[in-house]
């Protein structure tokens, strides 16, 4: 279990990728050091390290906000320089506006982007919130709605152009936890049920286990991919895989790499 290209195909890939971030007084930090790994079309990656690692730097590399200082990503084999329309995001905070009914909130980016909302997605944008449980709240405000009501808002908006790729920079947060745990089953559904492509950025062990196939374990800063882990839990997955052997198993190894004073390269 150690960090390599571990897919024959993959279709995103990150490659010697490095970066350094300057600071105001002109020093230098390296967010992350030679990362290097694939994911598989379909694939559910979640990435789990000590804060300030370069979780959330990976996510933004990857989404073409953030050019790395050195080595390249490339989906379907084409660097990425920028942002692309197959990827959606989904932040730690739903973002919604607050002025714009739920509805209104989910179309926002196609009308921001093109001017305009066709009927095809105005009855796609329908479809998302039954999906995600909110049908009959597609008319209210954001600050009408429950903090994991908006989160499933946030979730439903970054679907609408049905993406390939779908990245989630610790989007449960700041739920509390049956909440959390909540929407980490509404997210297994919805990934079932609408395959994508899923980096999922989380603190949480037994999140990460519940959710992925494979698990990317970071070092401290300077970030690197100390271990990628498979989760040979079989699927469906419950909340009753939080009690099998093997998923303690796990989760106490990744927490003996992820609070070890030495790291593994």
């Amino acid at each position: 279990m150690t960090a390599a290209l571990q897919t024959s195909r993959p279709s995103i890939v990150f490659d010697g990728v490095t970066q350094v971030f300057t600071s105001s007084d002109g020093s230098e930090v390296t967010a992350l050091d030679n990362a290097s790994f694939g994911i598989g079309r379909h694939e559910f990656i979640a990435v789990i390290g000590p804060s300030g690692c370069g979780k959330s730097t990976l996510l933004r590399i990857l989404a073409g906000l953030v050019r790395p200082t050195r080595g390249e990503v490339s989906i379907y084999g084409k660097p990425v320089t920028g942002p692309r329309d197959e990827i959606g995001i989904v932040f730690q905070k739903p973002t919604l506006l607050p002025w714009l009914s739920i509805r209104d909130n989910l179309t926002f980016p196609m009308r921001h982007k093109y001017g305009r909302v066709t009927p095809q997605e105005e009855q796609r944008g329908e479809e998302l919130l039954e999906m995600v449980g909110l049908g009959e709240f597609g008319g209210k405000r954001p600050d009408e709605l429950s903090g994991g009501m908006q989160q499933r808002a946030a979730i439903a908006r970054a679907l609408l152009h049905d993406p390939e790729i779908l990245l989630m920079d610790e989007p449960f947060s700041a739920l509390d936890a049956l909440t959390r745990d909540e929407l980490s089953l509404e997210l297994l559904r919805i990934w079932t049920q609408r395959p994508k492509t899923v980096l999922f950025i989380t603190h949480s062990i037994p999140e990460a286990l519940l959710l992925a196939d494979r698990i990317l374990v970071m070092s401290a800063r300077p970030g690197r991919v100390q271990e990628i882990i498979d989760v040979d839990l079989p699927r469906p997955r419950s909340l009753e895989t939080l009690t099998e052997p093997r998923f303690n198993e796990l989760a106490n190894h990744i927490r003996r790499q992820v609070f070890s004073r030495h790291v593994v390269v």
